[in-house]
């Protein structure tokens, strides 16, 4: 054999056999290289997913022959015969993985693989949407780069090809960017046959790991195992050597690594509860059962089957930063974005599961998703869905949506909160609360059920806990007119019903606001007239306290209790307390402060008969008891505990 290499004209020579073969080397144009180096080293983030797109171009090249099957009687495979194959050779560093599809003519080698996002399997969807077997179509890979991040792990491509009804197959090869070549091979079958020369390790790659069983048989567990093709390998195995006590040998199988058949296509009828069960502590590390299973399939604007599930518990990174919300996102069985977040508003983030959909439109990576409108149409109904579930449970297992709420209930409320309230309608009818009612947690609905004709406001009150509420002094007056209050224990609650603003026309009362109004018209014009008698001995009060208080009024709303704070104004104590705990706050938002002393109680007769030194030590004691029981600190306990001790 004489090679000739003339390089002007990128020409091989072959003389073999008295016979003359010509290769021309053929070259990428200029936008296709650089779009090529782009794969190569940008486009993907992950090396693994070449072996996504070339199975998933496998399965396409089949689904075209089956789908030719179906009118085609001199197509003499059935669908079980179809396969993908896949070969290791770690001596040779190669991966081969091969099909028995439809396979490609010298021209469709040319076209397919030496035009960079030229796509075959675009063209024959195209071609036969209006067939009348066009539901049998189902090609994943519509873009035609998928094949090109083969060059992240492969320094050496090589494809061998016949097309289905050739007498002649093809030998497509390639070193990347600097062109390829075509020629014609022996095949005897129909198919591709597609060999990847692995690249070498270096200090930040370990190529050699695609050259091992476990990492094969993973990564098609991870990407591709929904396609509905069997993907075979041999596998090695290290199995007992029943001649040899004690030792080893090793035994060869071929094994099917894909499961086939998605749990979310099949009919509900067909699953169990414990194939639900046990599928989401596989596929999601969890090691208990879910909470709530939703296994839905939309059809209409976006068609999508969708299996999700609420969990247990949050997972263990769950509040922190590294957490990552989103479902996993499949297109025809083949995985796409592991964590989709856009599918999932943040009130939801705990949701745990999958959607698979043919209609989604892919960009030029397959890894990334468009934002397009198809995307924000299932993201829309999987919110719906999830919301339609939540009440579900709400009104038929009361017991299981509590314990669902006091794990992730915290979520729901911040959306109510959050983007300025745009879900808070949605959202209000799934939020539950402790009440001074004795029945347990109650609705917002249910809690205005209950309410008396006479009553024109929801009463609420912000704590730590149920109990430190349960001691306000401001309760005993609310509960003794016969109206319920809404216990409030998280530091978003406040802020969510601030922005609902109303339930059902009423409106949200703060029982430790000074505007609380509770009192007829003649216990008004009482109080108002003893605050008027002693405004002289109020205004000494708040002078004592030096500018802590906004004001210091009489009450009649507080029970026997002797004094307490209100506030005045829209931020109340819970609000800044909350505010100055955020980082960065500068602890400057203060809410205005009224001391409220009962005017029932034997201290009121005892502030007006002191003397100015002693009322400024009453008004000090006060104030302190006052900051005590609304759960404030105070700036100098030393000082409180030493009048305390004089007094006594």
């Amino acid at each position: 054999m004489v090679i000739i290499i003339v390089s002007t004209l990128v020409l091989t020579v072959l003389i073999c056999k008295n016979k003359v073969i010509v290769m021309r080397k053929k070259q990428f144009k200029a936008e296709s290289k650089k779009l090529l180096d782009m794969m190569i080293n940008s486009i993907y983030t992950h090396k693994e997913i070449f072996i996504r797109e070339l199975i998933s171009n496998a399965s396409d090249a089949i689904d075209k022959l089956y789908f030719r099957s179906l009118t085609d009687d001199s197509v003499a495979l059935s669908r079980d015969d179809f396969k993908i194959n896949i070969e290791l050779d770690k001596d040779a560093r190669t991966v081969i993985i091969s099909d028995n599809g439809i396979g490609m003519t010298a021209e469709e080698l040319e076209s397919n693989l030496g035009t960079i996002a030229k796509s075959g399997s675009l063209n024959f969807k195209k071609e036969n949407s209006d067939s009348e077997n066009s539901d049998d179509i189902s090609v994943i890979g519509q873009f035609g780069v998928g094949f090109y991040s083969a060059f992240m792990v492969a320094d050496r491509v090589e494809v061998v090809s016949k097309a289905f009804g050739e007498s002649t197959a093809h030998k497509w090869l390639s070193e990347g960017v600097d062109g390829y070549t075509i020629e014609e091979c022996e095949k005897a079958d129909a198919g591709t046959v597609i060999t990847l020369h692995i690249k070498e390790d270096n200090e930040n790659e370990s190529y050699s790991d695609y050259l091992e069983q476990y990492k094969i048989s993973e990564l098609v567990k991870k990407y591709s195992d929904y396609i509905r093709y069997p993907i075979c390998m041999e596998m090695s195995h290290q199995v007992p050597d029943p001649e040899k006590e004690g030792e080893y040998i090793t035994e060869l199988s071929v094994e099917t690594l894909n499961s086939m058949v998605p749990l979310w296509r099949k009919s509900k009828s067909e699953i169990k509860d414990e194939d639900y069960n046990e599928f989401y502590k596989s596929k999601f590390m969890d090691y208990s059962d879910p909470v709530c299973v939703i296994h839905s399939k939309t059809e209409g604007q976006a068609t999508f089957d969708a299996l999700m599930f609420i969990p247990e518990n949050p997972p263990y990174d769950y509040y922190s930063k590294e957490y990552e919300k989103g479902l996993q996102l499949y297109s025809n069985g083949v995985l796409i974005m592991d964590k989709c977040a856009d599918l999932l508003p943040d009130y939801f983030s705990f949701v745990k599961g999958l959607v698979d959909s043919a209609d989604l439109s892919l960009n030029i990576s397959r890894e990334m998703l468009q934002h397009d409108h198809q995307l924000k149409i299932i993201a829309k109904a999987i919110d719906k869905k999830l919301k339609n579930e939540l009440k579900k449970m709400l009104s038929n297992d009361r017991e299981k949506y509590e314990k669902f709420f006091k794990t992730f209930g915290l979520q729901l409320k911040y959306g109510v909160y959050a983007n300025y309230g745009m879900e808070k309608d949605s959202l209000k009818d799934l939020l539950v609360f402790e009440s001074s009612n004795a029945d347990g947690m109650t609705t917002l609905k249910e809690y205005v059920g209950r309410m008396a004709d006479s009553q024109d406001s929801i009463y609420y009150a912000c704590g730590d806990s149920v109990q430190k509420i349960s001691m306000l002094p401001q309760l005993d007056a609310v509960k003794e007119k016969g109206f319920e209050v809404l216990y409030f224990t998280d530091e978003v609650d406040e802020f969510a019903i601030q922005m609902l603003m109303e339930y059902d026309g009423k409106k949200f009362a703060n029982i430790c606001k000074d505007d609380l109004d509770l009192s007829t018209d003649a216990e008004k014009e009482a109080i108002a007239k003893k605050n008027e008698e002693s405004k002289e001995l109020l205004d000494k009060i708040k002078e004592a306290l030096g500018g802590e208080v906004a004001s210091v009024k009489l009450s009649d709303k507080l029970g026997s209790h002797p004094v307490s704070l209100s506030t005045e104004g829209y931020v109340s104590l819970e609000m800044a307390k909350v505010l100055n705990s955020m980082p960065g706050a500068n602890q400057g938002i203060k809410a205005q402060l009224v001391l409220e002393i009962n005017s029932k109680h034997p201290i009121a007769a005892k502030l007006s008969s002191a003397d100015d030194d002693m009322l400024k030590k009453y008004a000090s004691l006060l104030y302190s008891s006052a900051r005590l029981i609304a759960g404030l600190d105070l700036e100098n306990p030393t000082e409180f505990s030493d009048m305390i001790a004089e007094l006594i």
